[in-house]
């Protein structure tokens, strides 16, 4: 039996049944990737004789009794985490030597949890793309079609996810990174509510892995299956032992349902800033239709949503906020003078990254209290919904653009271009609140390209989305390998 495909949670059935071992899953996830990755470019650092090593340790640990819930499954890591022995450059190549001491908090607890690590993700220079391509390490492609992104900056572990490479991967997420790389990949993904699983040592080199609260910036589970997705999100969960885990524990709250007729599902497929393109509104259509032929009860309006305007500017102005504060002072200044220049009357999304990029603290705090009003929206609408139903991006998989300046690369909307970076609204509305969102395939697009949705949850209840995922993919179906 080739296992490559298999969900993590049928490999751990059948290592606890003896159907096969770690060294055998191992060897042939190695295997493919060798014979497969040349095309892809998913695996940019190999640790194979280490990844043999810790499948014969699992082997063994299984022999003498022992069970965890990764025991012995193939995992890939993405570039950008700290593990000990491989290099973590985040794609910068003055940084290709940065060479870690210790695992990460989340390697840590992926290798607690028994899981073998074949290998680290490529990723974007500095995680700052929707693409995944760096000067070190070169250009990762989509498994469905070789022109065209992987999406960023989860990239590497989304198509190492979609050829089979490993059963699990973990990424992370501020501008969709964890989302957009599911989408266009037709694999799943699990931004999980702000603060709910520790970053340390998933930090840009050459800084210390110091524990830290971020803004904006999760890190979270990917697979090809709801339920793995859970099962890591288990394994990930819980705060930085060296901070708020010295006093607290994570119990997350059960899912709000079981069944799927029990669902109140609010569904989106508008933005008031950038059109959705026609094959990503079908991908919402299909699945809003399951949802309704389930027997859930699906809204397409309600006076309760947010300002999608203001959150999407409020997004775009902290995320830069938090982008630009490690810019060159002489970079900063051009970006004041720059931004000094625009017109008071100009609430582009472009005007919004300028100032953003330039916040004072003051500017910051004053954004940051309309950002508490937003949440309380968000719990308003929540107490009438359960999930909300919307894009991830407003297309497929795009053709690599590898245009240096980002301002002047431009997104094709079903013929009309728009500014590339606009296309992060959709990722920005679950970001900016700090909710989960689940990234679920929806179906292929009419060039055949996987289109995915995202389901976002409220605050803490991240069980929520991530069953309704399995519920759909009952009815709608879930991953497909690349044809």
């Amino acid at each position: 039996m080739e296992w490559s495909f298999q969900t993590a949670e049928r490999l751990a059935a059948a290592l606890r049944a003896g159907e096969v071992s770690s060294a055998e899953l191992t060897d042939e996830a190695i295997a493919r990737i060798e014979r497969e990755d040349k095309a892809i470019n998913a695996i940019c650092v190999p640790d194979f004789d280490r990844a043999r090593a810790a499948a014969r340790g699992a082997d063994q640990a299984r022999a003498r009794g022992e069970d965890r819930p990764l025991l012995g499954v193939p995992v890939t890591v993405k570039e950008s985490y700290n593990v000990a022995g491989l290099p973590t450059t985040w794609g910068v190549p003055l940084h290709r030597n940065h060479m870690p001491a210790e695992d990460a908090v989340q390697v840590s607890r992926l290798k607690a949890a028994g899981a073998v690590v074949l290998g680290k993700t490529n990723v974007p220079l500095g995680l700052q793309d929707v693409q995944t391509f760096n000067e070190i390490y070169g250009t990762t492609n989509n498994p469905w079609d070789h022109g065209r992104t992987p999406g960023g900056s989860s990239g590497g572990s989304a198509a190492a996810l979609a050829s089979g490479f490993g059963a699990l991967s973990i990424g992370s997420d501020i501008g969709g990174s964890l989302r957009t790389p599911a989408h266009f990949c037709g694999v799943y993904a699990h931004k999980p509510t702000l603060g709910l699983a520790a970053n340390r040592g998933m930090v840009p080199p050459p800084a210390p892995a110091l524990p830290e609260d971020l803004d904006l910036a999760v890190v979270g589970p990917m697979a090809r299956a709801a339920r793995d997705l859970a099962l890591l999100l288990d394994v990930m969960a819980g705060p930085d032992p060296l901070t708020l885990g010295v006093a607290h524990e994570v119990t997350l709250p059960p899912a709000r349902h079981e069944r799927l007729r029990d669902f109140r599902v609010l569904v989106l497929d508008e933005h008031p800033l950038l059109p959705t393109g026609s094959a990503v509104r079908a991908g919402v259509n299909r699945v809003a239709d399951a949802l309704a032929d389930g027997g859930a009860r699906v809204e397409r309006r309600t006076p309760l949503l947010p300002d999608l305007t203001e959150a999407a500017t409020l997004y775009t102005q902290l995320l830069f906020s938090s982008s630009a504060a490690r810019f060159p002072v002489e970079a900063y200044e051009r970006l004041r003078t720059r931004a000094a220049g625009l017109s008071a009357d100009d609430r582009s999304l472009g005007a919004a990254r300028l100032r953003g990029a330039v916040f004072s603290h003051r500017d910051w705090m004053e954004a940051n209290s309309r950002r508490e009003l937003h949440r309380h929206g968000w719990r308003r609408l929540f107490a009438e919904f359960d999930a909300v139903v919307c894009p991830i991006t407003p297309t497929p998989a795009f053709p690599h653009d590898h245009t240096p300046d980002l301002l002047e690369r431009r997104i094709d909307i079903d013929g009309v271009e728009y500014p590339y970076l606009d296309q992060l609204v959709w990722a920005g509305l679950a970001t900016m609140p700090g909710l989960p969102a689940t990234a679920v395939p929806a179906g292929l697009s009419p060039d055949g390209l996987p289109v995915g949705v995202q389901l976002i949850g409220p605050m803490f209840e991240d069980r929520t989305p991530l069953r309704l995922a399995e519920l759909l993919e009952r009815r709608i179906g879930g991953f497909q390998a690349p044809r």
